[in-house]
């Protein structure tokens, strides 16, 4: 690697390290990729670190409306090249779909039905991970003409992968002023018939729907417009899938969390016949593993964090733990390091009561380069 492309490397670390938002991360490192890496499209995705699957923000670049649908679909019901969910839990987390093939792409569902078509003879895939955890992926495409994507290519973007997942992980740290929350409505239920389509939905679900993040959606032909979010899509695929279940967390535009669950519901002769997604406010449970990660806390730190929200003196966690009372306030000196408070009152408010309502969602974009 030569000077200048380090120098541009160590540029693109530094950017990923001060990014204020997930939108603003895909969008600087995007551009700064690109001028290291030159490729012609790109999705951006984060992941719920439980399942890997997709959630908010989505950022695509040079895609065009109209077929992406087969990108979505192609992991969940085709693709058996480099798939995300294979690449999750790969010692490298990035591959070339040619490098991948000994230059035979078409052995790709994904090159056959979406890449070709446009154009596009390479993809790059890579899974943004940290301490074993998914908290992101990414799709880079070169169309013909273009050199495929080489070794260099996979080791600089494996350099980027515990970076971008440490700042994705980072943002899910709660807001210093939630905003209230709507608790009046009853959870949103969808019905997706066997082949995937929406077939139903309550009123509850179109005001949750609305409070989605924007983001790439495909419409449903229930006589109107109902935008459906890549995210519920995915979701639904899953337990589609899968004949089981799946679940996501997502924060709403209005900032609080949301539990997307959905599962397969089968007729009296055992077959899945139809997938039902319920979208509800999420309990401080659903969240807790997210911001434990967040703030980078150990299990037993955990535990103490538990006992202080019950209000226990120092002594009487040292009791429950079998630990020293010096361990617990070393225990405890760290915790206000790591989660930045100075007293047990500021520590409870902001991991068991913001941390439910956390900072606004960020705009998901589309972008068109010429």
């Amino acid at each position: 690697m030569t000077t200048p492309t380090r120098n541009a490397v160590e540029a693109l670390l530094t950017d990923i390290a001060a990014a204020p938002d997930p939108h603003t991360l895909f969008a600087d490192a995007s551009t700064r990729l690109r001028r290291i890496a030159p490729f012609d499209a790109a999705v951006w995705v984060a992941t719920d670190p439980i399942n890997g699957l997709t959630t908010a923000p989505v950022r695509v670049e040079n895609l065009h409306e109209g077929g992406c649908g087969t990108y979505w679909e192609s992991e969940l019901f085709a693709e058996h090249v480099n798939r995300f969910r294979d690449l999750a839990h790969a010692t490298v987390p990035v591959a070339g779909l040619r490098a991948a093939t000994e230059g035979n792409p078409g052995r790709s569902p994904l090159y056959r039905n979406f890449m070709r078509p446009r154009g596009f003879e390479d993809e790059l895939r890579a899974v943004f991970r940290v301490d074993g955890q998914p908290w992101g992926q990414l799709s880079l495409f070169r169309e013909r003409g273009r050199a495929e994507f080489d070794a260099s290519d996979i080791a600089l973007v494996q350099a980027l992968s515990a970076p971008l997942a440490q700042r994705l992980r980072s943002f899910v740290q709660p807001a210093a002023a939630p905003t209230p929350e709507d608790t009046a409505r009853a959870p949103g239920m969808l019905l997706f018939d066997a082949d995937g389509n929406l077939v139903s939905l309550n009123d509850e679900a179109r005001h949750l729907l609305d409070q989605m993040p924007p983001g790439p959606s495909t419409t449903t032909p229930l006589g109107i417009e109902i935008p459906l979010p890549v995210w519920i899509l995915s979701t639904a695929g899953r337990a589609r899938l899968t004949g089981g279940s799946a679940r996501i967390r997502i924060r709403a535009g209005t900032g609080h969390w949301l539990v997307c669950h959905a599962s397969c519901l089968r007729a009296a002769d055992g077959r899945g016949s139809s997938t039902a997604l319920v979208i509800e406010p999420a309990k401080p449970s659903e969240v807790a593993a997210l911001v434990t990660a967040a703030f980078e806390l150990t299990r037993r730190e955990l535990d103490v964090i538990e006992l202080i929200a019950r209000g226990l003196p120092t002594r009487d966690i040292a009791t429950q733990l079998h630990l020293s009372p010096h361990t617990i306030r070393d225990h405890v000196k760290a915790i206000f390091d790591k989660v930045g408070v100075t007293s047990r009152g500021e520590l409870v408010a902001r991991l068991f009561t913001e941390f439910q309502q956390p900072f606004a969602a960020r705009h998901t974009v589309r972008v068109e380069r010429n």
